[in-house]
């Protein structure tokens, strides 16, 4: 299939050649190798999304691949096969961020539904993760490699730049992906009321305290806890978040017995925590705790590959947002224009282009004519105190009904109802 390679690894001439024959008659790229070092040369010059190995290889063996796998691109999925299954090298290679351990004599149709999940996910992912920048693909990829793993991730990124998003999507492809996504953003709270809640109290514990609560440690049991802002906490905050990720246990506020908790935590930040270490805000040992697995949510400025996409991408999610049908994309999208590059967020964007869809919306206009002819979908937003005179022309023209014969009367009010807005009749125009 275009765009999915795989690599496969297998030191056994003919057990390659089943491989390679199984996944071509399905459409994959496909490319073989004998042992580990010819994969690794073959991994520096050309991307695989997949990596398909026996374990038992002849000189450096699965196991090993696997770390020089991850030391050169971490964003490459592997799954491994043996003939010798063994618990201490499966749960090796699970601890590595292997993809998926399969066991010899493999059925061809459950190594092509293993191959199917691994691009079917990329694809989810690619689908509500926008962009198809270089950046962007390699932090999808990365994704997808660390959700089935039970490490802790660091997410780093400007604010705006969809780190929960991120959060997100590993825990909805991981094992834990069943349970409730729990999540704070430990900027917003005090640290007594931060405490209390990630760790919960028992009744009596303070003033307030009038019954027992579970903090989100306990109540993500199981499942995944997102650390948002995680840069802001204090350093006793910090000590305490620490001893939970060593320990695996806790204690309420006021409690006396240890509770013991299985909780992925993935944390996220927009701070320099190497700069805040330096500076002794951070401590250094939870900061390498956090940073098991970074991944790093690149802004919109250096996701210029992805900016032709964005006009139509907004456009098709906005409907849906409002509850209302979504319609086809236009089809044309590499004419619409690209968002001027700067220091804008996808936060920022995708709240001017809200407000633009405001004037859209009560126009009853078609957005793929509009995205086909307007010179900038991101037009100003309204003033935000507009003259009053102006928004009841505007008003009693949009709901006065068009009879046949007015377009002299249709121009001029287009020519109104662009003065609000701070922007010329011209891509207004296209609405009509």
């Amino acid at each position: 299939m275009p765009g999915q390679t795989i690599l496969v690894v297998d030191d056994e001439e003919r057990q390659r050649e089943i491989y390679r024959d199984i996944l071509r008659d399905e459409g994959y790229d496909t490319e073989t190798t004998a042992s580990g070092e010819s994969a690794l040369r073959l991994l520096g010059q050309k991307r695989f999304d997949l990596v398909l190995t026996d374990l038992n290889l002849t000189g450096m063996t699965g196991i090993e691949l696997l770390s020089g796998i991850l030391a050169a691109d971490p964003t490459v999925a592997v799954v491994l096969i043996t003939g010798y299954p063994s618990i201490p090298s499966a749960i090796e290679a699970t601890k590595k961020g292997v993809y998926q351990y399969l066991e010899k004599p493999v059925d061809r149709d459950r190594l092509l539904e293993v191959v199917r999940e691994v691009f079917e996910r990329l694809e989810t992912l690619k689908q509500t993760i926008i962009g198809d920048s270089p950046a962007t693909k390699a932090m999808v990829r990365m994704i997808l490699k660390v959700a089935s793993t039970a490490h802790t991730v660091l997410i780093l990124g400007e604010s705006g730049t969809g780190k929960e998003l991120v959060a997100r999507e590993i825990h909805s492809h991981s094992p834990r992906g069943d349970r409730p996504f729990l999540a704070v953003n430990c900027a917003a709270l005090t640290e007594t009321l931060l405490e209390s809640e990630l760790f919960g109290h028992e009744k009596g514990a303070f003033t307030d305290a009038h019954q027992q609560k579970k903090g989100l440690f306990e109540r993500a049991h199981h499942s995944t806890l997102f650390l948002d802002e995680i840069g802001d906490t204090s350093l006793a905050m910090q000590a305490k978040i620490l001893r939970v990720l060593q320990e695996r246990e806790m204690l309420r506020v006021g409690g006396t017995e240890p509770i013991k908790v299985d909780v992925r935590i993935i944390a996220a930040t927009n701070k320099n925590l190497e700069q805040l270490l330096k500076e002794r805000k951070f401590r250094e040992d939870l900061y390498y705790r956090l940073k098991v697995i970074p991944i790093v949510c690149p802004p919109l400025r250096e996701r210029r590959r992805t900016s032709k996409s964005w006009p139509s991408i907004l456009c098709r999610k906005r409907p849906r947002r409002q509850g209302e049908k979504s319609r086809e994309s236009p089809r044309r999208p590499s004419r619409l224009s690209a968002p001027t590059p700067g220091p804008g967020t996808f936060a920022s964007l995708n709240g001017r282009w809200s407000g633009l869809w405001c004037w859209v919306k009560a126009s009853g206009s078609r957005r793929e004519t509009f995205l086909r002819k307007s010179s900038s979908p991101l037009l100003p937003l309204p003033s935000p105190r507009p003259a009053p005179s102006r928004i009841r022309a505007m008003a009693s023209d949009l709901s006065s009904p068009r009879a046949p014969g007015r377009s002299t009367k249709k121009r001029r009010s287009w020519k109104r109802s662009s003065a609000p807005i701070g922007t010329s009749r011209a891509p207004l125009n296209c609405w009509g």
